[in-house]
């Protein structure tokens, strides 16, 4: 059968006229924020005290947009005898985000989760040289990543903090031993004492 002329025009004139007599839905933004999923990809956060300047999340950057420099300094022995070591501190951790292409990588190769995704979106500069922003800054936004979701609860509970719960409940138990075991220790003796006895006869 063949379509009748102007069928597809009268189509689309159709879903225009619709479309007119709807109420339009304006998003009043900046006066009203919009409501973000809290997996938005806005801008990363840095918590700079996780950070160990172990360069991955330059190294794996495609776009090469992140900047660090480091020095080391000497941490002096823990214990008599021992020797010191070197670590790495942190001097700038910046990320210019006109060359990031938000993917996510520096994020998931971190190993010591010192970067996360905040939903923060207003960051826009009238200098394109003004994107590229300090660890500052990055640590402001740390403070505006949401919380992760709660774990389920008919799930198994991690190995990592099944461990650490039984070796804090095996030092709770030798703590509570030791100090029973102290307190009897402690204790005062008191001597045993006959009982005085009448003599026969007294009644």
């Amino acid at each position: 059968m063949m379509p009748i002329p102007g069928s597809g025009l009268a189509k689309g004139l159709a879903v225009t006229l619709r479309t007119m007599t709807k109420r339009a839905h304006t998003a009043q933004y900046p006066e009203v924020q919009p409501e973000l999923p809290p997996r938005t990809r806005g801008v990363i956060g840095l918590f700079e005290e996780n950070c160990t300047v172990c360069m991955l999340c330059a190294r794996e950057c495609p776009d090469w947009c992140i900047y660090i420099d480091s020095h080391k300094e000497t941490v002096p022995a823990a214990a008599p005898g021992g020797r010191e070591r070197s670590r790495n501190v942190l001097d700038r951790f910046a990320i210019d985000f006109s060359l990031c292409m938000y993917c996510g990588i520096c994020i998931e190769v971190c190993p010591f989760d010192a970067l996360f995704w905040s939903p923060e979106f207003e960051y826009a500069e009238t200098d394109i040289l003004e994107l590229t922003h300090e660890r500052d800054k990055l640590r402001e936004w740390m403070w505006t990543v949401p919380a992760p979701p709660a774990l389920d609860p008919a799930a198994e509970e991690p190995k990592e903090i099944a461990a650490a719960r039984k070796a804090a409940e095996k030092a709770g138990a030798a703590a509570a031993a030791a100090a029973a075991a102290a307190a009897e220790a402690a204790a005062p003796t008191t001597p045993e004492t006959d009982s005085p006895t009448t003599p026969e006869g007294d009644a």
